[in-house]
């Protein structure tokens, strides 16, 4: 071959290498934009249902007991209906989303439904009431980011737009964009499913399985579902479970917790958060090109969460629950038959509260509110909630640790404990009591107003509870010695207890600039000695201060919790040590002359009545506090028990209770729980074994109208 033949020869050659180039790159070329321009949502759905992912796995929430392992709040067998990321198709998501709201609503279910809209009566959208926080995340950056001032019409044509839910009437629209928004919140993907319904019950389960060839992605699964042995029992306390809170997002990310994760909210349930949910456990799932699961292999198998035992002792605070709702309707009866036009004696009352504690370590045995509700049918019932938001007696409130009163004279004995500290008395210090204390233009009048006690001394004037004593003794002490042994005491401070506690208010000069109200003066601080003025206290402060007196001036921590235990409950993995709060720095002499004092109250004082024949020495103090013009007083009652060697603290305060006779039928009933063994009977009544029955004199006491 010559040169000019290898030269044609070498560019046949390299025409025929650069064509077939071309062509290879030219079906590279069609392929790709088969993959990603014709055909690249079919390619990227088969993408994303084929190979392997990582998948969560609940884990059982940590249950609650009470102090002798008495259910309170447990894991109950149930069913949830989850929606699968691997298998769920974008073209039929809204309408499976919503066959399977309608499903659920003929069958009287509930769905877990977060978006803070709702569809008003003349079908226009709207925010749901007492919903800030959510409407504000809703709107944020994070999620549609409009204007601050967008409406709620605004709000869902951006919603809409976003889930491309259009075509629908007005109210299956936003149900569909409620169960989208969730889906987004909760970080719905492959690896994360979404729990459209978290309880429902068997035969829905079964009627879901019967419809899955028209709602793909769409699972049934068994789980652990959260019910309350007795739903009325201590509702407040016990709190509650749902989804993460938005403004608590970042806190719970930071954590690792899945978006989708069930915390608790308010309450024990939301205070012991960190020892009641578990760790997640993980699953690898492989996928075939269909989007079907070919083998799933636990990697990190869940960790159940902790079991919590509180020092409640149920059958006590089933007494107390008990006791409040027939003490109450007893002050209105009562007021019924005995009112004035001045004075309602009683019929005003709607509500009460009461807290038991252990001497020896201020653990919580009871705290009671009256009216309360049923957390069982608050899971269940999807009116229930608005109901108790619209109820004119605040069931929803947790009256024992965050109801603020005026104490009445149940605040004497911190005041007595002052002035014989800081020696404005002594024990044997004489006031004459003619039924008025006068000082410039004020006039405070004792109960005894008709005469008056004459002579007494601090027993004497604790045991008939008589102001014109009291208010001579505050007038010498000053307003700021009598606060500051009474917040050593407990009082206007917060006891530490584990959960939301009200401070308290103590009346004082820096009280009253703070409120912005009159100058403090002297008439101020004799009416704060017998506990009125600006005085508003919790029952939980007024228990853990007669716990501190009953624990010779120790303040102690108060506190719920008993012990941790492992979820199966063999193992002790946490005791809380018992902490000292204060110490309130009187002399043992002294708190035994105020005890003495206390004691004399139920031998032959204001509370002799119910308590003078009692098979247990009893200590303790009346209150009675004056609310308004129109307005019952409130009624108070602190005490503990034995008196030589005490074992319980109590403080029973009805507000508008009118008489005393009412307040000392709570506390009598608590004293008949604990030392006498009186339980609840299936007719609601306070019954005592036969074995036990205490002695134990007349449940009336002679009403007031001032404070005593």
């Amino acid at each position: 071959m010559d040169e000019e033949e290898k030269k044609t020869a070498g560019k046949g050659r390299f025409l025929f290498a650069a064509l077939f180039l071309l062509v290879i790159s030219l079906a590279y070329v069609a392929k790709l934009a088969d993959w990603q321009i014709l055909n690249g949502d079919k390619w990227l759905k088969q993408a994303d249902r084929s190979g392997t992912d990582t998948v969560q796995m609940d884990a059982a929430r940590g249950e609650i007991i009470d102090a002798k392992g008495v259910g309170l709040a447990v894991n109950k067998t149930g069913y949830a209906i989850t929606f699968n990321g691997a298998t769920m198709t974008a073209e039929t998501k809204n309408q499976t989303i919503l066959k399977l709201v309608k499903l659920l609503g003929s069958r009287g279910e509930k769905w877990t439904d977060e978006l803070p809209i709702t569809v008003d009566a003349k079908g226009n959208y709207q925010f749901t009431p007492d919903r800030d926080k959510d409407v504000a995340y809703l709107k944020s950056k994070s999620f549609l980011d409009v204007q601050s001032y967008a409406t709620a019409d605004q709000c869902m044509n951006a919603l809409i737009e976003k889930y491309k839910c259009n075509g629908y009437s007005v109210q299956d629209t936003r149900n569909i964009v409620s169960v989208r928004y969730n889906m987004t919140k909760t970080g719905f993907s492959i690896s994360v499913p979404y729990t459209f319904a978290d309880s429902v019950d068997q035969d829905t389960i079964a009627v879901v399985s019967e419809n899955s060839a028209v709602m793909p992605g769409v699972e049934t699964k068994v789980t652990t579902v959260r019910q309350y042995p007795d739903g009325s029992i201590m509702p407040q306390i016990l709190g509650t479970v749902g989804a993460i809170p938005a403004e608590q997002y970042d806190e719970y990310k930071a954590k690792n917790y899945p978006m989708n994760a069930r915390v608790g909210t308010s309450g024990v349930e939301a205070a012991f958060e960190n020892w009641l949910c578990g760790k997640t456990g993980e699953k690898t799932v492989k996928l075939d090109p269909e989007g079907d699961v070919l083998t799933q292999t636990v990697t990190k198998q869940p960790v159940s969460g902790n079991t919590v035992q509180l020092s409640i002792d149920s059958n006590l605070q089933k007494v107390i629950n008990a006791a409040l709702a027939k003490n109450v309707k007893g002050a209105q009866e009562y007021g019924k038959k005995n009112a004035t036009p001045d004075n309602p004696e009683g019929k005003d009352c709607t509500e009460g509260a009461a807290v038991v504690l252990r001497v020896k370590d201020f653990a919580v045995l009871a705290a009671a509110t009256y009216p309360s509700y049923d957390q069982n049918k608050l899971s269940t019932d999807a009116s229930y909630y608005s109901e108790l938001l619209n109820d004119s007696t605040h069931p929803l409130i947790n009256r024992a640790f965050n109801g603020q009163f005026a104490p009445g004279s149940s605040f004497k004995p911190s005041v007595a404990l002052a002035a014989l500290q800081e020696g404005y008395i002594t024990n044997s210090t004489v006031f004459v009591c003619n039924g008025v204390y006068v000082m410039n233009d004020l006039k405070l009048h004792c109960w005894n107003r008709y005469g008056g006690h004459g002579a007494l001394t601090l027993e004497g004037a604790l045991a008939e509870s008589c102001n014109v004593f009291f208010c001579n003794v505050g007038f010498k002490t000053g307003i700021n010695a009598m606060n500051l042994y009474a917040k050593r005491l407990g009082l206007g401070v917060k006891t530490g207890v584990e959960i939301g506690e009200n401070s308290g208010v103590l009346a004082g000069p820096d009280e009253r600039k703070a409120s912005g109200g009159t100058p403090w003066n002297a008439g101020d601080t004799v009416q704060a000695a017998i506990g009125q003025s600006d005085n508003q206290l919790t029952p939980l402060q007024l228990a853990t201060y007669c716990a501190t007196i009953a624990n010779n001036g120790v303040r102690l921590k108060t506190h719920l919790v008993d012990k941790v235990l492992d979820y199966s409950r063999t193992k002790t993995i946490y005791t809380p040590p018992v902490t000292q709060m204060d110490n309130i720095g009187v002399s043992q002499q002294n708190i035994n002359y105020v005890k003495a004092g206390m004691r004399a109250v139920v031998t032959s004082g204001t509370a002799a009545g119910t308590f003078s024949r009692y098979g247990i020495a009893i200590a303790g103090k009346t209150g009675t506090a004056q609310t308004g013009t129109g307005h019952s007083d409130n009624e108070v009652f602190i005490g503990f028990a034995p008196y030589d060697n005490p074992q319980i603290a109590v403080a029973v305060m009805l507000p508008h209770g009118g008489t005393s006779q009412f307040s000392l039928g709570v506390s009598k009933a608590i004293f008949d729980a604990y030392f006498y063994g009186a339980t609840v009977d299936a007719n609601g009544n306070i019954v005592i074994p036969p074995a036990g029955s205490p002695s134990s004199g007349s449940t009336s006491s002679s009403a007031s109208s001032s404070a005593r």
